[in-house]
């Protein structure tokens, strides 16, 4: 059973709206998403390209920029080291196209997930050499590699670092943190303490996209060229669930712009063969649709097969390409079904259940959807996960916390257990020797701070909102915050004491619930609901009775009533345009 709230901040909201006049409405909203600040709210309003940060405010990037454009000069041998995942691959992309626009010896890396694990490795360093590399740029890894940049130097080679994650720390005698820092010659990440860039949350191929920005003034280029780098950028950001506000925001919204037109002939070719064509493409499409699917090669196969995706500039070839990523993206899904199954199966036959921190090993799970099962347990329980499996080179696995959990900081409290590990502190990846894996469970569940309350699932409203007070107004407001994603999620309205006039189900596999709801007032208005029907039914028989299930969908008159979380919508149907209600989630009044 999850609590709901409604948010409370104690800011002036109506003060905001009339000093920038925008509606109450949303400036409650605004609010509500803590932004408060008026140049802030300014930059959410309206994104525009001119909003962007300077990129010298960040540490070493000026620095970098001054390396690469010497290395280009000289003929230098340049190698990019990138990551697996979406963030990675795109990051790469970008990196590789623009220093090969300016006329750099550029080639890539990027580690097998199975063989070589996440980041760059001393074999990766030992081979850059052997090439005869004289320039290593990481880009989404490396701010972890402290002994792998130590080896770089130590043979010679000049390293860049940018990445976007945390800054890895040790805990000192006092208790206190002491971060460690790198021997790299430059380290752009806008985390660093030191760095004045006044935006932190940027994804790794953001931090890239700031560099190149830069490298692209130095090397003389047009600096408004460097924006068409956006609409990857964006794909980067979404999928990499980083927070859609400020730079973020700016970068997504002008992103999708240029992905709904783009000229890409790998990205068109995926657009096709995932039935996206001619939709106006948004952050669900990126999130859900495109970023798995440029994913899934990373997990299955090789992530250069998304890259060669990005770069390829033949239709026939990009065409199957664009077939293999779909297809490894349904075995995917298929081999993530099964493995939630599994753990699910572990939970509820075991004492783990009472565990408030789960640390579960199923060896046969493909360690490349550790991540996703993580998460999904994670959904399912509202309990940190880490799901741990059999990897080439021992145990490794990948976590997933809730709000109220820094999972970042909690291993690294039990950092003398683990062989590697990395992350955020809602995510994060790890390897361990076998014999650690209980002492691990045992220590994070002992030391953890979590409380039963922590671990019951909270909703935020943001304002109780009448069905009257629903017109087509309202709903073009609401638009003005979008595109929403983490840190701007879509908003969320509650309403009490409904009437359920009538149910109806349909839906190809009979999956969604119409219902008709009448306010206190009279005025009805439809409510759509893509929850679980059966729970749903289940609940109204608890509740008061089966036979008032036969009255629901008869439309005869019922005892129903309910309180819902919904957001509005508008429904567009044979030329007809109505408003209506999705349903998020009920309770009986």
């Amino acid at each position: 059973m999850e609590k709901w709230f409604i948010k409370n901040k104690k800011v002036d909201h109506r003060k905001i709206a009339k000093d920038l006049g925008i509606s109450p409405f949303v400036s409650k909203l605004l609010v509500n998403r803590d932004i408060t600040d008026y140049d802030l709210i300014d930059r959410f309003i309206s994104p525009q390209l001119n909003k962007l940060y300077n990129p010298i405010l960040m540490k070493d990037l000026e620095k970098a920029v001054d390396i690469i454009r010497d290395k280009i000069y000289e003929k230098k041998r340049i190698r990019i080291v990138g990551d697996f995942d979406v963030d990675g691959v795109i990051s790469v992309f970008i990196l590789y196209t623009s220093i090969k626009k300016c006329g750099g010896v550029v080639d890539y890396v990027i580690p097998d997930r199975v063989k070589d694990g996440y980041g760059i490795n001393n074999e990766i360093i030992e081979k850059a050499k052997l090439d005869g590399i004289d320039t290593i740029i990481t880009c989404d890894n490396g701010i972890a590699a402290i002994e792998q940049v130590k080896l770089a130097k130590e043979i010679g080679l000049t390293i860049i670092v940018t990445d976007h994650h945390d800054i890895p720390f040790i805990i000192d005698e006092e208790n206190h943190k002491k971060y460690i820092s790198l021997e790299a010659d430059a380290v752009v990440n806008p985390k660093q303490l030191e760095c004045r860039y006044p935006f932190k949350s940027l994804c790794g191929a953001g931090v890239a996209f700031k560099l190149i920005q830069q490298l692209y003034k130095a090397m003389n280029l047009p600096f408004e060229e460097s924006y068409q780098l956006l609409e990857y950028v964006a794909i980067a950001t979404v999928c990499d669930v980083v927070d859609l506000i400020d730079e973020n925001r700016v970068i997504v919204k002008k992103g999708l712009e240029l992905i709904n037109n783009t000229n890409n002939m790998g990205l068109k070719a995926l657009i096709k063969e995932t039935s996206i064509e001619g939709k106006d493409l948004g952050v669900y499409h990126l999130g859900f649709i495109i970023g798995p699917c440029i994913n899934a090669s990373g997990r299955l196969d090789s992530a250069l097969l998304s890259l060669k995706l990005l770069l390829s500039n033949d239709v026939d070839e990009a065409i199957d390409l664009a077939r293999d990523l779909k297809e490894l993206n349904e075995e995917r899904k298929y081999m993530t079904i099964k493995g939630v199954e599994k753990v699910v199966d572990i939970i509820e036959n075991s004492n783990l259940k009472d565990d408030k921190v789960f640390v579960i090993y199923e060896p046969e799970i493909h360690e490349s959807i550790a991540g996703i099962i993580a998460g999904r347990i994670k959904d399912k329980y509202y309990v940190p996960t880490i799901i741990l499996t059999e990897g080439e080179q021992g145990v490794k696995g990948s976590g997933r916390s809730i709000e109220e959990y820094n999972m970042f900081e909690e291993l690294s409290k039990c950092k003398d257990l683990l062989n590697r590990f990395g992350g955020h502190p809602m995510a994060a990846g790890l390897s361990l020797d076998p014999c650690n894996i209980d002492i691990l469970r045992d220590r994070l569940n002992k030391e953890t701070s979590l409380t039963d309350d922590d671990l019951i699932p909270k909703v935020y409203i943001d304002m109780q909102l009448p069905l009257d007070f629903i017109n087509f107004n309202l709903i073009e407001e609401l638009k003005l915050l979008e595109p929403f994603g983490k840190g701007n999620n879509k908003p969320i309205f509650g309403e009490k004491g409904l009437k359920v006039k009538r149910g109806f189900v349909f839906g190809n596999n009979r999956n969604v619930l119409k219902l008709i709801l009448e306010s206190n007032s009279g005025k009805t208005i439809d409510g759509l609901y893509f929850g679980n029907i059966e729970d749903f039914e289940e609940s109204i028989n608890r509740k008061y009775g089966k036979e008032e299930i036969a009255k629901l969908y008869d439309g005869l008159n019922n005892r129903l009533n309910m309180d819902i979380l919904f957001t509005p919508s508008v429904n567009e149907y044979m030329g007809n345009t109505t408003l209506q209600v999705i349903i998020q989630n009920y309770r009986w009044s």
